[in-house]
């Protein structure tokens, strides 16, 4: 029995491509913050936990500094805020109305902010805890993360910052306030 070299084939293909409505593939960006005062004895007078708002100018230079390739420096610090802040997007360190720094502390420039080592998307300053011993009575709102140490300096990158979920806090001279920033990123 032979091929029969004229036979027809009829074959067909189909290819179907199916999507899904707003579909959003991105990242998403948070920095918890974990605040303690302790008294003068090392006796714990409050804590609070929060989140902070990452302003534009921070997510700016996240993007140019990681995907575009421009120099980077790790510098990093840690500051106060006095009562009541409302951090804005479009806060810089030269300009943000809704909140002041809180420069009654003894150091003489803010924290550094000193990070461990990154793992399962997230890294924080847990084992060096950005510590302010403060050198007066003041009320205390929350706190941000800059590239600038100079106290009360209005240079640098504003990377973003937070309100206590508590509301304000007093505190005294030769309170203790120990601040823990912890950052995580996600697929969204």
């Amino acid at each position: 029995m032979g091929i029969n070299y004229n036979q027809e084939v009829d074959a067909k293909f189909e290819a179907n491509l199916v999507r899904q409505g707003n579909v959003k593939i991105g990242i998403t960006r948070k920095t918890h913050f974990k605040v303690e005062c302790f008294d003068e004895d090392g006796n714990l007078k409050w804590a609070d936990e929060f989140y902070n708002l990452v302003v534009n100018a921070g997510l700016d230079d996240s993007l140019d500094k990681h995907l575009k390739g421009s120099s980077y420096t790790a510098a990093w610090y840690v500051g106060l805020t006095d009562g009541t802040p409302t951090f804005a997007a479009g806060d810089i360190m030269s300009s943000h109305a809704g909140w002041v720094e809180d420069q009654n502390y003894d150091e003489a420039t803010r924290e550094a902010l000193v990070l461990g080592a990154v793992s399962g998307q997230s890294v924080n300053n847990s084992a060096s805890k950005a510590s302010f011993t403060m050198s007066a009575t003041t009320t205390v709102g929350g706190a941000f993360i800059t590239t600038g140490s100079a106290k009360g300096g209005t240079t640098g990158v504003l990377y973003g910052g937070g309100a206590f979920t508590g509301g304000d806090r007093s505190v005294v001279d030769n309170d203790i306030i120990n601040v823990t920033a912890t950052f995580t990123a996600a697929a969204s």
